[in-house]
């Protein structure tokens, strides 16, 4: 396992049981692109969302400097009160990594667009 896959273990460890207090691991001009989705959407921190989980389904490391997490999510809306944990969304996210910090982090909504954007089968 190389290095840059332990640092997104790490990460996303931390993110599935909550902590989300952390930012060590990401360069100070980090990237942060959203590639899907109807509308742009912008979320600071975690306030806007009750009950929100995450649970990684697979790490794919698809070179020197690219990791693929396939996610779930769910949580429901403060505001809105949308409910998204009964319906799990499945997700993707693309880290760039290089001198053990993320560089870019591009988020997909849709998993499959994520798959097909890289070549990629589920």
């Amino acid at each position: 396992m190389s290095s840059n896959l332990d640092l997104v273990r790490s990460i996303y460890a931390d993110w599935e049981r909550g902590d989300w207090s952390s930012a060590d691991w990401a360069d100070p001009a980090i990237e942060f692109n959203i590639a899907d989705g109807p509308v742009p959407v912008v979320v600071i921190g975690l306030s806007a969302w009750e009950h929100f989980s995450l649970a990684v389904e697979e790490y794919r490391e698809l070179d020197s400097e690219r990791v693929l997490v396939l996610t779930r999510y769910g949580g429901r809306g403060k505001t809105s009160g949308a409910d998204i944990g009964e319906m799990w969304t499945n997700s993707a996210t693309l880290l760039y990594v290089r001198d053990g910090k993320v560089t870019k982090l591009v988020g997909y909504n849709a998993r499959e667009r994520a798959l097909a954007d890289l070549g990629l089968e589920e």
